[in-house]
Protein backbone atom coordinates (compact mmCIF):
# COMPACT_ATOMS: atom_id res chain seq x y z
CA UNK A 1 0.00 0.00 0.00
CA UNK A 2 2.78 2.43 0.83
CA UNK A 3 5.90 2.85 -1.19
CA UNK A 4 8.93 1.91 0.86
CA UNK A 5 11.57 4.54 1.36
CA UNK A 6 15.17 3.44 0.93
CA UNK A 7 17.12 3.34 4.13
CA UNK A 8 19.87 5.34 2.50
CA UNK A 9 17.52 8.31 2.05
CA UNK A 10 16.70 8.36 5.76
CA UNK A 11 20.33 8.52 6.72
CA UNK A 12 21.24 11.37 4.42
CA UNK A 13 21.57 14.47 6.60
CA UNK A 14 22.78 17.76 5.14
CA UNK A 15 26.19 18.63 6.45
CA UNK A 16 26.74 21.93 8.21
CA UNK A 17 29.40 23.50 10.36
CA UNK A 18 28.58 24.18 14.00
CA UNK A 19 30.00 27.20 15.76
CA UNK A 20 30.14 27.28 19.52
CA UNK A 21 28.81 30.61 20.71
CA UNK A 22 30.01 32.16 23.94
CA UNK A 23 27.86 31.22 26.92
CA UNK A 24 27.19 34.93 27.39
CA UNK A 25 25.01 34.94 24.25
CA UNK A 26 22.98 31.96 25.40
CA UNK A 27 22.30 33.70 28.67
CA UNK A 28 21.20 36.90 26.94
CA UNK A 29 18.87 35.00 24.61
CA UNK A 30 17.24 33.17 27.49
CA UNK A 31 16.96 36.24 29.74
CA UNK A 32 13.47 37.71 29.89
CA UNK A 33 12.47 40.86 31.74
CA UNK A 34 8.99 42.34 31.91
CA UNK A 35 7.38 45.07 33.98
CA UNK A 36 4.30 44.87 36.17
CA UNK A 37 2.39 47.72 37.75
CA UNK A 38 2.11 47.87 41.54
CA UNK A 39 -0.47 49.55 43.82
CA UNK A 40 2.15 52.26 44.32
CA UNK A 41 2.30 54.57 41.28
CA UNK A 42 5.92 55.43 42.08
CA UNK A 43 7.08 51.79 42.10
CA UNK A 44 7.39 49.31 39.23
CA UNK A 45 8.07 45.59 39.49
CA UNK A 46 10.59 44.12 37.02
CA UNK A 47 10.06 40.36 36.63
CA UNK A 48 13.13 38.36 35.64
CA UNK A 49 13.43 34.88 34.15
CA UNK A 50 16.69 34.53 36.06
CA UNK A 51 16.61 33.39 39.68
CA UNK A 52 17.83 36.27 41.82
CA UNK A 53 17.38 35.10 45.43
CA UNK A 54 16.07 31.98 47.19
CA UNK A 55 12.27 31.73 47.27
CA UNK A 56 10.55 34.17 49.66
CA UNK A 57 13.80 35.98 50.47
CA UNK A 58 14.19 39.68 49.73
CA UNK A 59 16.76 42.41 50.15
CA UNK A 60 15.76 46.07 50.39
CA UNK A 61 18.21 48.91 49.72
CA UNK A 62 16.96 52.36 50.67
CA UNK A 63 19.84 54.60 49.63
CA UNK A 64 22.92 54.87 47.46
CA UNK A 65 25.04 54.57 50.58
CA UNK A 66 23.46 51.21 51.47
CA UNK A 67 24.13 49.93 47.95
CA UNK A 68 27.92 50.26 48.14
CA UNK A 69 28.45 46.53 48.78
CA UNK A 70 25.56 45.38 46.55
CA UNK A 71 26.70 45.34 42.89
CA UNK A 72 23.33 45.42 41.10
CA UNK A 73 21.74 47.97 43.42
CA UNK A 74 24.82 50.16 43.14
CA UNK A 75 24.44 50.35 39.35
CA UNK A 76 20.72 51.11 39.59
CA UNK A 77 21.34 53.93 42.06
CA UNK A 78 23.64 55.56 39.50
CA UNK A 79 20.43 56.69 37.80
CA UNK A 80 19.09 59.95 39.18
CA UNK A 81 15.63 59.73 40.72
CA UNK A 82 15.84 56.23 42.24
CA UNK A 83 14.44 56.13 45.78
CA UNK A 84 14.59 52.46 46.81
CA UNK A 85 15.19 48.95 45.48
CA UNK A 86 13.69 45.64 46.61
CA UNK A 87 15.27 42.47 45.20
CA UNK A 88 13.18 39.29 45.45
CA UNK A 89 13.45 35.72 44.23
CA UNK A 90 12.51 36.57 40.64
CA UNK A 91 11.76 40.28 40.68
CA UNK A 92 13.19 43.71 41.40
CA UNK A 93 10.86 46.46 42.58
CA UNK A 94 12.23 49.93 41.94
CA UNK A 95 10.72 53.03 43.52
CA UNK A 96 11.33 56.45 42.02
CA UNK A 97 11.06 59.94 43.43
CA UNK A 98 7.85 61.84 42.73
CA UNK A 99 9.34 64.26 40.21
CA UNK A 100 10.78 61.61 37.88
CA UNK A 101 8.89 60.00 34.96
CA UNK A 102 8.87 56.29 34.18
CA UNK A 103 9.09 57.06 30.48
CA UNK A 104 12.58 58.42 31.10
CA UNK A 105 13.72 55.89 33.71
CA UNK A 106 12.52 52.60 32.20
CA UNK A 107 14.86 52.53 29.16
CA UNK A 108 17.88 53.08 31.40
CA UNK A 109 16.68 50.50 33.90
CA UNK A 110 16.05 47.89 31.20
CA UNK A 111 19.56 48.43 29.84
CA UNK A 112 21.20 48.07 33.27
CA UNK A 113 19.13 45.03 34.26
CA UNK A 114 19.67 43.26 30.93
CA UNK A 115 23.43 43.79 30.93
CA UNK A 116 23.89 42.93 34.60
CA UNK A 117 21.62 39.88 34.72
CA UNK A 118 23.24 38.55 31.54
CA UNK A 119 26.63 38.60 33.22
CA UNK A 120 28.03 36.24 35.83
CA UNK A 121 28.47 39.02 38.35
CA UNK A 122 26.98 38.45 41.81
CA UNK A 123 23.59 40.11 42.23
CA UNK A 124 24.02 40.61 45.96
CA UNK A 125 26.70 39.98 48.53
CA UNK A 126 25.10 38.16 51.50
CA UNK A 127 25.51 39.83 54.86
CA UNK A 128 27.17 37.84 57.63
CA UNK A 129 24.82 36.80 60.40
CA UNK A 130 25.76 37.96 63.85
CA UNK A 131 25.99 35.60 66.82
CA UNK A 132 23.24 37.57 68.52
CA UNK A 133 20.76 36.87 65.72
CA UNK A 134 21.65 33.19 65.70
CA UNK A 135 21.08 32.91 69.45
CA UNK A 136 17.74 34.68 69.20
CA UNK A 137 16.68 32.24 66.51
CA UNK A 138 17.50 29.22 68.69
CA UNK A 139 15.53 30.53 71.66
CA UNK A 140 12.40 31.61 69.82
CA UNK A 141 9.08 31.11 71.50
CA UNK A 142 6.61 28.75 69.81
CA UNK A 143 4.10 31.57 69.38
CA UNK A 144 6.69 33.68 67.55
CA UNK A 145 7.41 30.76 65.24
CA UNK A 146 3.71 30.36 64.44
CA UNK A 147 3.45 34.05 63.56
CA UNK A 148 6.48 33.82 61.30
CA UNK A 149 5.20 30.66 59.63
CA UNK A 150 1.90 32.35 58.78
CA UNK A 151 3.73 35.38 57.42
CA UNK A 152 6.03 33.25 55.26
CA UNK A 153 3.40 30.87 53.86
CA UNK A 154 0.20 32.93 53.68
CA UNK A 155 1.09 36.62 53.60
CA UNK A 156 4.49 37.13 51.97
CA UNK A 157 3.64 35.50 48.61
CA UNK A 158 0.68 37.85 48.13
CA UNK A 159 2.67 40.92 49.18
CA UNK A 160 5.52 40.01 46.84
CA UNK A 161 3.10 39.64 43.93
CA UNK A 162 2.48 43.38 44.31
CA UNK A 163 6.21 44.12 44.27
CA UNK A 164 6.59 44.49 48.03
CA UNK A 165 7.57 42.51 51.08
CA UNK A 166 7.33 42.66 54.86
CA UNK A 167 9.61 41.80 57.76
CA UNK A 168 8.62 40.59 61.21
CA UNK A 169 10.20 42.92 63.79
CA UNK A 170 8.79 41.93 67.19
CA UNK A 171 5.79 40.72 69.18
CA UNK A 172 4.71 42.46 72.39
CA UNK A 173 3.37 39.74 74.67
CA UNK A 174 1.72 42.23 77.04
CA UNK A 175 -0.38 44.03 74.41
CA UNK A 176 -0.64 41.23 71.85
CA UNK A 177 0.73 43.53 69.15
CA UNK A 178 2.72 42.32 66.15
CA UNK A 179 5.13 44.88 64.67
CA UNK A 180 5.98 44.59 60.99
CA UNK A 181 8.06 46.60 58.55
CA UNK A 182 6.71 46.98 55.01
CA UNK A 183 9.19 47.05 52.14
CA UNK A 184 9.33 47.84 48.44
CA UNK A 185 6.16 49.04 46.75
CA UNK A 186 4.14 48.51 49.94
CA UNK A 187 6.27 50.74 52.14
CA UNK A 188 5.07 54.07 50.73
CA UNK A 189 1.82 52.92 49.13
CA UNK A 190 -1.30 54.88 50.09
CA UNK A 191 -3.27 51.67 50.62
CA UNK A 192 -0.65 50.05 52.88
CA UNK A 193 -2.61 50.83 56.06
CA UNK A 194 -5.69 49.15 54.59
CA UNK A 195 -3.62 46.11 53.61
CA UNK A 196 -2.12 45.98 57.08
CA UNK A 197 -5.43 46.10 58.95
CA UNK A 198 -7.91 44.40 56.63
CA UNK A 199 -5.56 41.77 55.27
CA UNK A 200 -2.59 40.97 57.48
CA UNK A 201 -4.12 41.74 60.88
CA UNK A 202 -7.35 39.89 60.09
CA UNK A 203 -5.50 36.74 59.03
CA UNK A 204 -3.11 36.68 61.99
CA UNK A 205 -5.92 37.31 64.50
CA UNK A 206 -8.01 34.58 62.89
CA UNK A 207 -5.38 31.87 63.36
CA UNK A 208 -3.61 33.06 66.52
CA UNK A 209 -5.93 34.19 69.31
CA UNK A 210 -3.13 35.87 71.30
CA UNK A 211 -2.78 38.56 68.63
CA UNK A 212 -4.75 41.74 69.29
CA UNK A 213 -3.30 44.13 66.70
CA UNK A 214 -0.74 44.55 63.93
CA UNK A 215 1.24 47.78 63.60
CA UNK A 216 3.66 49.06 61.00
CA UNK A 217 7.08 50.12 62.23
CA UNK A 218 9.18 52.72 60.39
CA UNK A 219 12.90 52.62 59.72
CA UNK A 220 13.56 55.14 62.50
CA UNK A 221 11.40 53.26 65.00
CA UNK A 222 13.65 50.18 64.84
CA UNK A 223 16.28 51.95 66.89
CA UNK A 224 13.86 52.99 69.64
CA UNK A 225 12.42 49.59 70.62
CA UNK A 226 12.28 49.81 74.43
CA UNK A 227 12.52 46.28 75.77
CA UNK A 228 15.10 43.87 74.46
CA UNK A 229 13.23 40.84 75.78
CA UNK A 230 10.31 41.73 73.49
CA UNK A 231 12.48 41.78 70.38
CA UNK A 232 12.36 38.79 68.09
CA UNK A 233 14.36 39.34 64.92
CA UNK A 234 13.18 37.75 61.69
CA UNK A 235 15.08 34.57 60.86
CA UNK A 236 13.99 32.07 58.26
CA UNK A 237 15.27 28.92 59.97
CA UNK A 238 12.77 28.15 62.73
CA UNK A 239 11.90 24.50 63.33
CA UNK A 240 8.45 24.75 64.89
CA UNK A 241 5.78 23.23 62.60
CA UNK A 242 3.19 25.59 61.10
CA UNK A 243 -0.29 25.89 62.61
CA UNK A 244 -3.07 23.77 61.14
CA UNK A 245 -4.35 26.12 58.45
Amino acid sequence: MFKSIPTRRLLQIPSFTTTRLPSQLFIKRSLFIQTEETPNEHAVKFKSSRKLLPTNQTLEILSKRESINQPLACKIFEIDGIKSILIGSDFITIEKTQNEQWGVLKPELFMILTEFLSSKEEIIIPEKKTEENELLGEDEDELISMIKELIETRIKPTIQEDGGDLEFIKFNFETGTVYLKLKGACRSCESSSITLKNGIESMLKHYIEEIEAVEQIDEEDEFSIPHKDEIQTSNSGWNVPPPNI
